[in-house]
């Protein structure tokens, strides 16, 4: 961003009534200055005002939920020049993932701070709100026309294949296969009560004290939604660490400890990766030239997802 458009927004937020704002940094979502002590500014790169008030709803009553870490949460919406602005909270700590780089942080105590984020989700109960929430790039809200999470999710997993099925099948064995126990698999789970689902919870995304107790959990909105906390779990170890040289250890560990700890099944943890990795494969790309694509193609085509689509009952 240019030195004289963030001047621009600085004299934006300076001229609504905060006179110290400065420039805080930038993400994938938009550019973020700091007010004061207790709020930030953000200035959306694409997003429209009419598409940020469900995420505004989703945050007060996610924060009815009294979580022992801080959410985001908007306190103010502006519309300058056709590009959205939000006024939040500020949430305090440091991302795990620099104290985990730093050293600061072992990997053991990094894995118990996600595990314990996890589990606190595990406690909520999802409202209309987040039921109310689109995810990754569809314009309606993955709830619309469902009654139940199995039914949701399963129609996402088919709406992304109908998209990209082709660039998938170049990179997925027996991905017309897969993709047929994915939604048999997904439609004969019972029902579960939701909870809120932030989606991608990785180290980036978890802010941390200095004894690494987490203290906000950010960046909510690319799978945000209410569902199954396995989904949540699932995804969480294979997001903790996605390409390093120990990613499936790491990814092993954390499913292990899901399953012993906070109950969720190896199996049904492996069925919803499964139906992320469809579903989130071209996230970033329909040409499925990026990492985040290459990653998807292989956890479908890893032997323990292999087995559970193939070979195990439906």
């Amino acid at each position: 961003m240019a030195h004289s458009v963030k001047n621009e927004w600085i004299g934006f937020f300076r001229d609504i009534g905060y006179a110290k704002a400065a420039l805080l940094g930038q993400g994938m979502e938009g550019v973020v200055y700091k007010l004061d002590a207790d709020l930030v500014g953000k200035v959306w790169h694409s997003r429209q005002l009419e598409t940020l008030r469900p995420l505004r709803d989703f945050y007060a009553e996610l924060a009815g939920q009294r979580l022992s870490f801080n959410t985001p949460e908007i306190v103010a919406m502006h519309d300058k020049d056709g590009v959205a602005v939000t006024v939040e909270r500020h949430l305090t700590g440091q991302p795990l993932r620099d104290k985990l780089d730093s050293g600061e942080i072992s990997v053991p105590a990094a894995l118990d701070a996600t595990v314990s984020v996890v589990a606190a989700l595990r406690g909520t109960t999802a409202g209309a709100a987040a039921r109310g929430m689109a995810v990754l790039d569809e314009a309606r809200p993955l709830w619309e026309g469902c009654e139940t999470w199995p039914a949701a999710l399963a129609g996402l997993v088919q709406r992304r294949a109908e998209r990209f099925a082709d660039v998938l099948r170049r990179s997925v064995t027996e991905f017309d296969r897969k993709l047929d126990s994915v939604l048999s698999l997904l439609h004969s789970l019972p029902d579960v009560e939701p909870q809120f689902v932030h989606g991608d919870i990785c180290p980036e995304n978890i802010l941390v004290d200095s004894s690494g107790a987490p203290t906000a959990l950010l960046d909510w909105g690319f799978v945000t939604t209410a569902g199954d906390n396995a989904f949540e779990a699932s995804c969480a170890a294979g997001f903790f660490d996605m390409y390093g040289p120990d990613a499936r250890s790491v990814d092993d560990t954390l499913v292990r400890r899901f399953a012993d700890e906070l109950g969720h099944p190896v199996e049904l943890q492996l069925l919803y990766r499964a139906a992320y990795a469809i579903a989130g494969a071209n996230s970033y790309g329909a040409d499925g030239a990026d990492g985040h694509f290459m990653w998807c193609a292989a956890a479908l085509n890893r032997d323990d997802v292999t087995e559970r689509l193939l070979t195990a009952a439906v």
